[in-house]
């Protein structure tokens, strides 16, 4: 039998082994720190057994099916420990998730801190305990069995809801058994670090109709020192959190009587407007025309673009004139009417369609956080009508759009192709075709891509660009998707040059994604310190007394008259209580004005940043502040 490795060596053995014992026979090193596999490229558990020729990844915690695989463990152990300490609990669902693990708990208490700090330390001593975690399968009709005797009322509604023939798994380490797929490490000793975070409630299966559980969070690291640095980055991330910073610097706000709604206050709308004006430049010098479709329309173009029948719980809907309508929660299907208004040429493309355009999407209210998932928000879309030998190109262009945004604010990315999925609509031809124009761009463009094999939307495959801020945190903005199924829905056409009609394929993308969202990820990422050109007050004029207030305010009005986003502090203040107020507001710069700056007709300017005190002149101060109005500067 014959087992070819990542790195193409191949090993040839003469029997059945597990991923783990050819794992072993590799290197030990290798199966001390591995946590799952990957066999002829699919997931799979370290127990599973190798019967014939194939291709074997050992996937560590470094890869995302092996950080899974360890935390998902992880969440087992919880659930072992919750178990021990209070025995009547009922176990729900445990999963891997990003950055962590949750469990899912039934408790007529709720969790105190105490409790926490207890299961944590019940934790690490089932990790000393070093309890070998063992699989194994049941019919169903024993695995319903198994569960009942142990009075686990959720296990056993799982296994009721599985279809018939497929096989039940459970895992046990100790005395513990769980339901389970898996994956998961060998035994309970690798997970060196771990730390409980925080309780919440939650629906059984997410459903406001079913009983509310305790929802357990928690994350683990192989070593303590990671674990650490984790913690650190997550109370950073508590300092710079935008709702937090969105009030402080006033920004924007949330009101009762629109939850999930955003209200932007007056800075926060420079700040938006800024974001904007850079948009609509940078798409002009591309190319792009501005449309604005209406935020409603009725519902036979909802059931064309097939978003009556597959996303209707997410929209709002009414009626006018006994005609159903709905809010858009996409501003695709108004960009194709406005596509279709007119008759199109093989001249005309590729034709870029760019839409600010405000979209609504009912989200539930325990989703809702700050402008990071609100209910209506501000998508920066465009479409691109093209013809199969333009796909290239255009993603090369919208590709190196997204470059140049991300690099402006600092930003770190890395990029995912994703591919056709299971319940993909639209034909192999087509499909492939697609594929490998977006794979052909990357691959020109010189950029390092991860493929997400049947992850793509279902109506074409996309790209996806996942940015890192300044404290590591990654998220997901950018992306390009190729379209072939909604132009065939709206029967869109072009006259091509043979003189025939044609079908035009369409990309969807975003750069910012939606506005407010992005505005949030800016505000975590600069700690509230936006750049100048993106600062809602640019400079704070601040006159040490009465005396200096004439050419204080003569200051100030040459400033605004720049076109300086400026403010005048005239309160009966001591100099140095305003200088910290203008600090915490995060204002890049602060004019001083007392009586030498007066007599000698300068100023002295304080910068936020690095504290440092520069005297010049009023003509100097207006020029740099002027040259950082730009972005990129």
């Amino acid at each position: 039998m014959k087992i070819t490795l990542k790195n193409g060596e191949v090993r040839e053995f003469n029997q059945d082994v597990t991923a783990m014992e050819a794992a072993e026979a590799i290197s030990s090193g290798l199966a001390r720190n591995a946590c799952a596999a990957r066999i002829n490229g699919q997931p799979a558990d370290l127990r599973t057994r190798i019967s014939g020729d194939c291709s074997l990844e050992i996937l560590t915690f470094e890869e995302e099916e092996g950080r899974a695989a360890f935390r998902h463990t992880a969440s087992h152990i919880l659930a072992q420990a919750v178990k021990r300490l209070f025995p009547e609990t009922k176990l729900a669902i445990g999963p891997s998730i990003k950055d962590g693990f949750y469990y899912d708990f039934d408790r007529e208490e709720a969790f105190t801190p105490e409790d926490l700090e207890a299961l944590e330390k019940e934790m690490k001593k089932i990790v000393k305990e070093d309890l070998e975690i063992q699989r194994f399968t049941l019919p169903r009709e024993e695995a319903l069995a198994l569960m009942k005797e142990k009075d686990e009322p959720y296990k056993v509604q799982l296994i009721e809801e599985l279809p018939e023939g497929e096989e039940i798994s459970f895992y046990r380490q100790g005395e513990f058994t769980d339901l389970c797929a898996g994956s998961h490490l060998m035994s309970t000793k690798q997970v060196k670090a771990v730390k409980l975070t925080s309780v919440a409630g939650a629906y059984w299966k997410g459903s406001e109709k079913n009983k509310m559980l305790t929802r357990i969070y928690g994350t683990s690291y192989p070593k303590a020192s990671d674990l650490e640095q984790y913690l650190q980055m997550m109370e950073e991330a508590k300092k710079r959190d935008h709702r937090k910073l969105g009030k402080e610097l006033g920004l924007f706000t949330f009101m009762e009587e629109g939850p999930g709604f955003p209200f932007f206050l007056p800075k926060g709308m420079v700040l938006k407007n800024a974001l904007i004006d850079y948009w609509r430049k940078i798409h002009t010098r591309e190319g792009y025309v501005e449309i604005s479709t209406p935020m409603m329309l009725n519902r036979s173009l909802w059931e064309t673009s097939g978003h009556w029948d597959h996303y209707k719980e997410n929209m709002y809907t009414t009626v006018i004139d006994d005609t159903d309508f709905a809010v858009k929660p996409m501003n695709c299907p108004g960009g194709m009417l406005v596509y279709k208004s007119q008759p199109r040429s093989y001249r005309d493309l590729p034709l870029r369609m760019g839409e600010l355009g405000l979209v609504h999407r009912h989200e539930k209210s325990g989703q809702l956080h700050g402008l990071m998932r609100v209910r209506c928000f501000t998508q920066d879309d465009a479409h691109i009508f093209m013809t199969q030998d333009q796909i290239t190109e255009e993603i090369k262009g919208v590709a190196r759009l997204i470059d140049e945004v991300y690099s402006l604010f600092g930003f770190k990315y890395h990029v995912e192709l994703s591919t056709r999925p299971e319940n993909s609509i639209g034909s192999d031809e087509d499909w492939e075709m697609a594929t490998d124009g977006l794979r052909k761009a990357l691959d020109e463009l010189g950029l390092s891509y991860v493929v997400n094999e049947g992850d793509g939307a279902f109506y074409g495959p996309k790209i996806d660009f996942h940015l890192e801020d300044s404290i590591g945190r990654t998220w997901q903005c950018g992306t390009i998707q190729l379209d072939f199924q909604l132009p065939m829905r709206f029967q869109a056409e072009y006259m091509g040059a043979d003189g025939e009609k044609h079908q035009p394929i369409m990309i969807h993308r975003v750069v910012f994604g939606s506005i407010e969202r992005f505005i949030g990820i800016l505000t975590e990422h600069f700690a509230g310190k936006f750049p100048v050109w993106l600062s809602p007050v640019q400079v704070k004029v601040l006159p040490i007394s009465d005396k200096n207030a004439g050419y204080a305010k003569e200051v100030y009005e040459k400033l605004c008259s720049s076109q300086i986003r400026c403010e005048y502090d005239a309160r009966a203040e001591k100099i140095g209580y305003k200088i910290r107020e203008a600090q915490l507001e995060k204002v890049p710069y602060m004019v001083i004005i007392g009586g030498k700056e007066e007599e000698e007709r300068n100023v002295s300017v304080r910068y936020r940043d690095s504290g440092e005190n520069v005297v010049m002149t009023l003509e100097e101060l207006v020029e740099m502040v002027k040259k950082e109005s730009a972005p990129g500067c």
